[in-house]
């Protein structure tokens, strides 16, 4: 190594040491600025009922959450306790997410297979994903009855935009990769497996991140409809007997749900990104 090289060594480590400090500081920042964002929202939400600024039986206390959430905990012959009400609410999500993810690919994938269905086929899904689903929850109630209309729903909502997001996915894959695996006589399933599929993972991880959210909107719409059970249902308990203590609870843990599914799915992309 000659005499520059090992003087340069020296200088690139304490520029790299001082870009992790400066990114350090950096993500610090931004979590402090987060925590104070929260917390100024919530002593806002606690000081302005109780100056009467804005009417508290319209907004509740975060101080009465935690009270309420554990008066809630226990069941009784008319409502069961909320505990049941979440895990409700997380088990159709979980299932309608998983339906919408494995159907959509599915049918993305048969979307690519077949240019010319997706030509057919287009406009119907364009409008199909622009209109209201929320249209749909008394239909679903018809056809399906009480309980699966809330699995159709999340379906529903989260189906479409699944299907477009994950084929234009599929369409943005390198076609270079695409003109060597035909080169070496790839089958058209092999490109779908080796290289559209592999070269697709962040638009899937994307899309995971946008169901969960639409899934979780579809469950908590489809309760308000028809189930007795769920977050959704306690919410519109809730509005109904103007105990806006339940209804602000029940928001609260489905902002917690949606923030833990949606930091697991962060994980799993932080996993995945590392291997590829």
């Amino acid at each position: 190594m000659s005499k520059v090289e090992a003087a340069a060594y020296p200088a690139a480590s304490l520029e790299y040491r001082a870009w992790l400090a400066h990114e350090r500081r950096s993500r610090l920042t931004v979590r402090g600025a987060q925590l104070a964002l929260l917390l100024l929202f919530l002593v806002l939400w606690e000081i302005l009922p109780r100056a009467q600024i804005v009417n508290p039986l319209f907004t509740s206390y975060p101080s009465a959450l935690w009270p309420t959430f554990l008066s809630l905990l226990k069941s009784t012959p008319q409502m069961a306790g909320i505990l049941w009400h979440t895990w409700s609410t997380v088990l159709a999500t979980a299932i309608g997410f998983s339906a919408a993810m494995v159907l959509g690919t599915a049918i993305a994938a048969a979307l690519w297979w077949w240019p010319d269905l997706y030509r057919v086929l287009d406009p119907y899904l364009v409008v199909a994903n622009a209109m209201p689903k929320t249209a749909f929850v008394p239909i679903f109630y018809i056809w399906l009855g009480a309980t699966l209309s809330i699995y159709g729903m999340s379906l529903a909502i989260s189906l479409f935009v699944t299907v477009l997001m994950i084929y234009n996915g599929f369409q943005g894959t390198d076609p270079n990769k695409i003109k060597l695996a035909q080169t070496f006589g790839a089958s058209k399933a092999q490109i779908l497996a080796k290289v559209v599929l592999p070269g697709s993972v962040p638009t899937l991880i994307a899309t995971l991140k946008v169901n969960v959210g639409l899934s979780l909107v579809g469950v908590v719409v489809g309760e308000f409809q028809s189930a007795n059970l769920g977050l959704g249902y306690l919410i519109q308990y809730g509005s109904q007997i103007f105990q806006l203590n339940i209804v602000m609870t029940a928001i609260t843990i489905l902002a917690l749900v949606s923030s833990a599914m949606y930091l697991a799915i962060s994980r799993l992309e932080a996993a995945v990104m590392r291997r590829r």
